[in-house]
């Protein structure tokens, strides 16, 4: 008897470390670079990219890091020059997530500014607990003011929806004009459920047993396109290798567990700021969707609701749809860049 409890007090105790361990809060890491680059911004911390992201993408663009608080580093990927095109991901991508498209576009006459929230990518990772709408807004937004930048066209999709628009509303004289790719902004009124992912995220021990641990978010990407073969595991690496290097694996389940899941989240009260902001913008928008998206493909109609004079492309894309309709996403960012200018010749005119 005395044995058998000696060899539960062992199970417990080593049951107790494991969780303790799978719930750590996470520490920082911050990227560093090597030299300087020089952009139309400024002087900035260049980051050369591993020879894995840099031959996903066209040997012209410039990769840095801009700090936004100290330890706090955005990596931002550029291309191009002219009208800029502020393009933001979400969870658990990177800004690489927008590679097809920048092939696409005339980097000659655009300027393509992708950079990657922090907890991703080759930005700074950060604990768990800084993981907030708050923070990510006010780290995009100190890093869109270092830019200097005159006013973008915006492309946001997933959290970079929420992120990108907050980031912008506290710089509103820089939103020219913007294209909505399945993300959402509305706070919840009432309790509710993104997708069971996300439900399962939101469980305390079980959120990091199941998706830190058993089964990696990365890993499953695929299973939310309209075409499962358009995340292949070398695509997959791009967003998931970065993170995993870095030996701080939290920010995918913390930006999932950043979604709000009813009125007194955290998250809710920032959200309905951006609510409020978006439901007061008049400029050239459209919106590409991908109606296969098991997350967000549901919340279309609330989108073309808030803008009934947007043009919409609907697609078969799933939720990443960066990588499935590129053609579509690009044509779309061409003509909202091309009613702006229109918009500021006429302006200028008058």
């Amino acid at each position: 008897m005395t044995k058998i409890l000696i060899g539960l007090g062992i199970v417990l105790a080593l049951a107790a470390v494991g969780v303790f361990w799978m719930t750590r809060d996470g520490s920082f890491v911050t990227p560093q670079g090597t030299g300087s680059i020089k952009t139309a911004s400024g002087t900035f911390e260049a980051f050369p990219l591993p020879d894995y992201a840099a031959k996903a993408l066209p040997a012209d663009h410039k990769s840095y890091l801009v700090e936004v608080e100290p330890g706090i580093k955005i990596h931002v990927l550029e291309a191009g020059s002219g009208v800029p095109v502020y393009l933001q991901h979400g969870n658990p991508t990177n800004g690489l997530l927008y590679r097809k498209i920048w092939r696409e576009l005339p980097t000659d006459q655009m300027r393509l500014i992708m950079p990657t929230m922090v907890g991703l990518g080759f930005s700074t990772k950060v604990p768990a607990s800084q993981h907030t709408l708050d923070n990510h807004i006010r780290w995009m937004s100190t890093a869109l003011r270092q830019l200097g930048l005159d006013g973008v066209v915006y492309v946001g999709q997933d959290w970079g929806g929420a992120v990108g628009l907050g980031a912008l509303m506290r710089s509103p004289e820089l939103l020219k004009g913007m294209v909505i790719l399945n993300t959402g902004w509305t706070a919840p009124k009432e309790k509710f459920e993104l997708s069971r992912p996300h439900a399962i995220a939101a469980t305390p021990i079980l959120g990091e047993v199941l998706l830190e641990n058993v089964v990696s978010v990365f890993d499953r990407l695929h299973e939310t396109q309209g075409d499962p073969a358009s995340f292949p595991p070398e695509v997959a690496a791009l967003y998931a290798r970065p993170v995993r290097d870095s030996g701080n694996r939290k920010a995918p389940l913390a930006l999932m567990r950043m979604v709000p899941t009813g009125p007194e989240h955290p998250t809710s009260k920032p959200m309905a700021d951006i609510e409020r902001y978006a439901r007061t913008l008049n400029i050239p928008t459209e919106i590409v969707w991908g109606m296969r998206d098991p997350i967000l493909a549901r919340a279309l109609p609330t989108m073309k609701a808030m803008y009934p004079q947007a043009r919409v492309t609907e697609t078969q894309a799933g939720h990443f749809l960066q990588e499935e309709v590129p053609t579509e996403i690009a044509a779309a960012i061409q003509r909202v860049v091309t009613a702006v200018k229109s918009a500021e010749t006429a302006s200028a005119a008058r």
